[in-house]
């Protein structure tokens, strides 16, 4: 499989200029609003990504990906494997195209993101997280058919997330740095190629939870590595089990360094959006406020990119308490 693989190259400017006219009339243009903090703590602007039309940024990368695949393979189908957030992108941009959609899903995924991805059509197939993880390296799996769309590794699908980048520097120019959440790297390997392009002097950091932190310590090793003492948590759409190396290809020219937070920093994190904000943000959503509070990234502007909120409320509730 893998000598079918597209070689890794830097993302350009124009990919990401064109992924924003194709992708314009399916997602949301979100806001950048400032979060109202007192003058110790750093300026803070949040880039509501969870006002996505299915509540998360990866709509932006699917309907990308989706539309930029030639219409003989698409009329065959698209599969992908997700965690929720990419399942629900790639079967709302699958909807929107007329052809089927299979997902290849994680079991223990919220209820909320499992029932979203069926409402938007996609056929689930149900799999532990190590089975998933094993799958996105293998891109693939028995009884998914179709086209994969591979949720993170993909040209197109990070260009679409790089849109993101444009619209924060539009709205803020004064950006010093600008942190997100990583899982597989798409979202942080797409938003740091735009601004590296644009204003190379803005930082631009991932954050990881401590339960799930491969990337921050692939950087602190200086070539991909398994993290030993993975363990599941509410954190589902951010952190895996190790970093490919691939994506640490990827995100090595662009990302400028890697902050890990701590479960009761992102809960506060959570709590604090929702009190001063009004933002409901699922786990990986809060991770980059939560960074930003450790006081690492500076004193802003900072902008955090809330990713997204898609979160059973019951268990947003528990975790704010």
């Amino acid at each position: 499989m893998a000598a079918t693989l597209e070689p890794i190259r830097r993302i350009t400017l124009a990919e990401i200029k064109d992924a924003r006219q194709r992708i314009a009339n399916t997602i949301v243009r979100t806001t950048l609003v400032r979060l109202e903090l007192d003058p110790d703590f750093p300026d803070i602007r949040l880039k509501l990504e969870n006002l996505q039309p299915i509540n998360a940024y990866k709509l932006r990368g699917a309907a990308n990906a989706v539309a930029m695949l030639p219409d003989s393979e698409r009329n065959r189908g698209v599969w992908t494997i997700s965690a929720g957030n990419a399942g629900q992108g790639v079967a709302y941009a699958a909807r929107q195209a007329g052809v089927p959609c299979i997902v290849v899903a994680i079991e223990t995924a919220p209820k909320a993101k499992l029932e979203r991805m069926r409402a938007l059509g996609a056929k689930l197939i149900l799999v532990s997280y190590d089975v998933a993880w094993k799958a996105l390296e293998d891109r693939q799996y028995p009884g998914a058919e179709g086209i994969f769309v591979h949720p993170f590794d993909d040209n197109n699908f990070i260009a679409g997330h790089g849109t993101m980048a444009l619209e924060i520097l539009e709205d803020a120019p004064d950006t010093k740095a600008i942190i997100a959440a990583i899982g597989g790297g798409g979202l942080i390997t797409g938003v740091a190629s735009a601004v590296k392009a644009i204003k190379p002097e803005i930082k631009i950091f991932g954050a990881e939870p401590e339960t799930a932190a491969p990337a921050a310590l692939t950087f602190e090793k200086g070539s991909p590595q398994v993290f030993k003492n993975w363990k599941a948590s509410f954190v589902d759409g951010a952190g895996g089990q190790s970093m490919f190396p691939r994506m640490w290809e990827r995100m090595k020219p662009v990302v400028d360094d890697y902050i890990v937070v701590t479960l009761d920093e992102t809960k506060r994190a959570m709590r604090l959006m929702a009190e001063k904000a009004r933002v409901i943000s699922e786990g990986a959503g809060a991770l980059p406020l939560a960074a930003a509070l450790t006081g690492k990234a500076g004193k802003g502007p900072i902008v955090a990119i809330v990713s997204g909120g898609n979160i059973d409320m019951q268990k947003f509730f528990e975790l704010i308490a």
